[in-house]
């Protein structure tokens, strides 16, 4: 994906802290189409308030937010907001609306989320005997699962994945490296020294009571043990899942201290749905358990995971595209808000945390889904091929798959809408008729700058260059030129079906190397336009010949 160039200090705030309240709004479960058409609506209204005078964009109808396939002279006028502060005036409003839409009812009810945690009764056999998540699979590892298979252990976790544990756990928290200014002003409680791993001892399925008391293990086989312990894998490893949800619930989302430090919207945004997600994993927990419970020969799980998999997808995909936004605004507020600072480090600071950061409990939910897809593809490895539950497994793994597809998706969705509010920031059309920028399904494909051949008519012709720049697309192309960061737009047409690239024999005709002929068949004039490019490199130039062949 192309990047926006927007790389000033007004827009680095408006991608770290604006968009990040714009787009948490998604970790809601809110369709990306609504939210564009709620910016847009109230751009609209904006445009009408009295007591406003910022210069804002008026925009299509709300429910109409599928782009036409007529020709651009149909779309309306969008004149972008007149700065970055109004920008960031209109996306916190929009933001805080949908916040209060959110916590209105009657006073004094409870949080559905709580209500949810509140009714699941269950005490897990196994939340205390595992670490936290964050040190699970390197205790595993160091453990050593002498009775197992090399290979299967490989298998069972990535060497990529141990590798950045380590790398965590042996770098100073990330708090310690906030700015020099809040360091130095009042002291703050430090946070603890690094310290090696501790290793545990993690329980085996064959180590368990019941196990050694049943006899089992005289009677199977080696491949049949292997398999019942990726299978408790699963739940060993929900277990210490759920334990480091629970701290970072329970001691950091429920801090009265660090609440008071954070406006409203930065909390929810540093928190998204995790207590829904905690909720979820306690349920999975709990009938993985009762399965256990049912017989000490697991079967089967594959059932179990496909039954959760939708609430999955409603809480994982939301809470993973807001996690780049949950990241920024950790960053930013250790930088500019020492309140923050001083709390969070008393926070990381106490025993319950075994001296993990908050970031490392922010990004477990990211960490769990794709882990669960790794755990299910060993057992079904170690599953005879005629088993009944080879059916579910396969499902299972397809539907957590599915789940990571979209959770990826999510986050590139969220990354070109920040990108079209940026540009659109940047954009000035001046007297060309403006069109909005921001719409359901568009997204940048590739920008750059590139001159524009013009031959003078006199008695001998003349050739000079313009330097223009193209913003290039899936639907759109459009042309201007650049003052520091700024764009005046002169052209704009749709692409493709008014966008044509042809070669020209540039040896023949006497041109630069790494021109081509660029025809605007409808341009926003309505009049057909033709022009010739000259690229500043070769590369440039198939870049820009591959962007614009392409039908999107």
């Amino acid at each position: 994906m192309a990047e926006s160039d927007c790389r000033n200090e007004n827009n680095l705030t408006l991608s770290s802290s604006t968009l990040a309240s714009l787009y948490s709004w998604i970790g809601n479960g809110q369709p990306v189409n609504h939210f564009v058409s709620q910016i847009q609506t109230m751009r609209t209204e904006e445009q009408h308030a009295p007591e406003l005078s910022l210069e804002t964009n008026s925009a299509e109808d709300a429910g109409s937010l599928e782009e036409s396939s007529d020709s651009l002279s149909q779309l309306e006028d969008c004149s972008p907001p007149s700065d970055m502060s109004s920008a960031l005036w209109s996306v916190s409003k929009l933001f805080l609306s949908v916040l209060d839409d959110e916590d209105s009812g009657t006073e004094g009810a409870a949080d559905p989320a709580e209500e949810e945690t509140l009714d699941v009764s269950f005490q897990s056999k196994y939340i205390h005997v595992f670490p936290l998540y964050q040190d699970y699979c390197l205790q595993m590892v160091k453990e050593g699962l002498d009775r197992m298979n090399k290979g299967f252990v490989s298998r069972l976790i990535s060497a990529q994945y141990v590798q950045g544990l380590q790398s965590r756990l042996s770098l100073p928290c990330p708090s310690e490296t906030a700015s020099p200014q809040l360091n130095s002003a009042e002291p703050t409680p430090s946070s603890p020294p690094p310290q090696p791993i501790r290793v545990t001892p993690c329980t085996l399925w064959q180590n368990l009571d019941e196990v050694k008391a049943s006899g089992l293990l005289n009677s199977l086989t080696s491949r049949e043990i292997r398999l019942q312990e990726t299978t408790f894998e699963l739940i060993g490893s929900e277990a210490s899942y759920l334990r480091s949800l629970g701290v970072a619930v329970n001691h950091f989302y429920a801090s009265k201290a660090l609440k008071q430090t954070l406006s409203r919207m930065e909390h929810h945004i540093l928190f998204s749905n995790i207590r829904r997600v905690m909720a979820a994993s306690e349920k999975f927990l709990m009938d993985l358990e009762i399965r256990l419970g049912e017989n000490i020969l697991i079967s089967q799980v594959g059932d179990i995971v496909l039954s959760h998999c939708p609430q999955f997808h409603s809480l994982y995909v939301p809470y993973v595209t807001n996690m780049m936004y949950q990241e920024a605004l950790v960053n930013q507020l250790l930088q500019q808000n020492r309140d923050f600072l001083y709390s969070i480090k008393k926070l990381e600071s106490d025993p319950v945390c075994q001296r993990q950061s908050l970031k490392s409990f922010l990004v477990l939910p990211f960490q769990r889904i794709t882990r669960i897809r790794l755990i299910l593809e060993s057992i079904l490895k170690l599953t005879e091929p005629d088993r009944d539950s080879i059916l579910n497994l396969e499902k299972a793994i397809e539907a957590i798959h599915e789940i990571v597809t979209d959770c990826d998706k999510g986050v590139r969705k969220m990354k070109q809408i920040e990108e079209l509010v940026c540009l659109e920031m940047l954009l000035d059309f001046g007297k060309v008729k403006a069109v909005p920028l921001v719409v359901s399904g568009r997204f940048l494909v590739h920008q750059g700058p590139v001159r524009q051949l013009i031959v003078e008519a006199a008695y001998s012709p003349r050739v000079s260059f313009i330097s223009i720049y193209l913003h290039l697309f899936n639907n759109l192309l459009i042309i201007s030129t650049k003052k520091d960061q700024k764009f005046t737009v002169v052209e704009y047409a749709e692409f493709p079906t008014h966008v044509h690239l042809e070669h020209l024999k540039t040896e023949v005709l006497g041109l630069p190397p790494d021109s081509f002929l660029l025809r605007l068949s409808q341009s926003q004039m309505g009049q057909p336009t033709a022009m010739i490019l000259v690229t500043h490199t070769r590369s440039d130039k198939e870049a820009w010949v591959e962007a614009l062949s392409s039908k999107q």
